[in-house]
């Protein structure tokens, strides 16, 4: 199984400027458009999994995320031009079988952005330093969305919460709890508490 141990921060653009110029490169820039997807009975997110397309510079990833009790994640993605084509393969890849039962999915919400990506090595492992900044959708609301991610790439967890506590220290940074999938969908819920 795929697994994804990652801690989100919000971060302003001027903070955000400031990380850039305090890590030195090269850093790497990634255009993302992402589009969540549910069942039209909102199976999986009652199931809390994520799945999405993402254009990451052009090219189509599908990726499914699943919790798991030690607050990482399961994660299992694959280039993929077309969301049901991709269900099966990323069920070979481990996904859970349940996956195969979907037939019908709708985009309920989504997210467009620009990543800086830098790979930190440390002395116990290896992270993944990400600034991104753009926005998220749901129905017709939009709002902005400047954030820093820390994701572990080699070694034990701790390796990369001590990194971002060590940032938030810094930084001043606020612990973001809910992914980006959630903040869009509850913009898209809140459109249609208002019969937008």
């Amino acid at each position: 199984m795929g697994q994804e141990f990652e801690l989100k921060y919000r971060c302003d653009e001027a903070t955000q400027q400031t990380i850039l110029a305090s890590f030195p490169g090269p850093w790497q820039t990634i255009a993302m458009e992402t589009t969540y997807y549910d069942t039209p009975g909102r199976e999986l997110s009652a199931k809390r999994w994520t799945l999405r397309r993402r254009f990451e510079n052009g090219i189509s990833i599908c990726t499914l995320k699943t919790p798991a009790p030690d607050g990482s994640r399961g994660e299992w993605e694959l280039p993929c031009p077309d969301i049901l084509t991709a269900l099966p393969q990323l069920c070979s890849l481990g996904a859970p079988e349940a996956l195969l039962e979907v037939t019908r999915l709708i985009p309920v919400c989504g997210a467009r952005f620009t990543r800086q990506a830098l790979s930190v090595s440390l002395p116990e492992g290896l992270v993944e330093l990400a600034l991104d900044g753009g926005c998220l959708m749901g129905g017709e609301a939009s709002m902005p969305l400047w954030e820093l991610e820390v994701e572990l790439k080699e070694g034990p967890q701790q390796v990369a919460i001590g990194f971002a506590e060590a940032l938030a220290q810094t930084y001043g940074l606020i612990p973001e709890q809910k992914s980006k999938y959630r903040r869009a969908l509850e913009l898209a819920k809140g459109d249609m508490d208002h019969g937008i």
